[in-house]
Order: structure tokens, then C-alpha cells, then sequence
């Protein structure tokens, strides 16, 4: 089984609320929440990958960003990476350009919230401060 590589974005407005997404129904994991983001395609760098999605996901365009975290997680169908990247600075207003919802939370507003297992280490990082 390959090993997907997966860039993720975490966004944080002025008021300290993370930026979470929900997967489309029929996708893998889908129905749930997670970090807006995607995956690495072969010619790209991960922050080419991270500034591609994030623009086609939400319509922001990055500026800049520090990486976060790096995990890797196997969900038995499927092995994933996550790159995980704050992005720090971003201009336009992110909204859900491929009809999926989007909420703006505090980490801590996030706990019961259903995510992918994958997203769990990130969401026990942002927890931590």
C-alpha cells in the first residue's frame, strides 16, 4: 500500500479560532471534519501542494507559512503523511468553494467534534497552545 502524502493548513484567525472543514459524504473519511488541505501531487513541493489546495479549497491565497507537525497514521485501506503547516499569513476570505462547510473554532470547542484519526494528534497539538 503507497504511503499518501498530504499537506494540511492550519488557518487561525485574530480571535485564536482554527479553521476546520467536513469531508464530502462519499469521500474517504467522509462526513467528517478536518484541517482544510490535500494531497501532494508528483511534481509538486509540499508548499506548492499547500498553497494549490488551499486555493481550490477555499480561494485564499498563502503567503506564509511554519511547519507545525509531521504524523503519519494507517487507516488499514489507505497510509497517510501529514504535513502539517500553520499558515501564518493568507489574504481573501476563506469560504467553501467545493460546497463543503466550514467552521471557525476554538481548539478547545473542538474536542467532541468527529474527525478522522489521522487529525487527532493535530487537534491534541493546537490543545497544548
Amino acid at each position: 500500500m503507497a504511503l499518501v502524502t498530504v499537506a494540511v493548513g492550519i488557518l487561525i484567525d485574530d480571535a485564536g479560532r482554527v479553521l476546520v472543514t467536513r469531508r464530502a459524504p462519499g469521500a474517504h473519511q467522509g462526513g467528517l471534519w478536518e484541517f482544510p488541505g490535500g494531497k501532494v501531487e508528483a511534481e509538486e513541493t509540499l508548499l506548492e501542494a499547500l498553497a494549490r489546495e488551499l486555493r481550490e479549497e477555499l480561494g485564499v491565497r498563502v503567503e506564509t507559512t511554519e511547519p507545525l507537525m509531521m504524523l503519519e497514521h494507517d487507516y488499514g485501506d489507505k497510509q497517510v503523511r501529514l504535513d502539517v503547516h500553520r499558515v501564518t499569513r493568507w489574504s481573501g476570505e476563506p469560504r467553501g468553494l467545493e460546497g463543503q462547510p466550514l467552521a471557525w473554532q476554538r481548539p478547545e470547542q473542538l474536542r467532541d467534534w468527529a474527525f478522522p484519526a489521522a487529525n487527532q494528534p493535530i487537534l491534541q497539538r493546537l490543545l497544548a497552545g
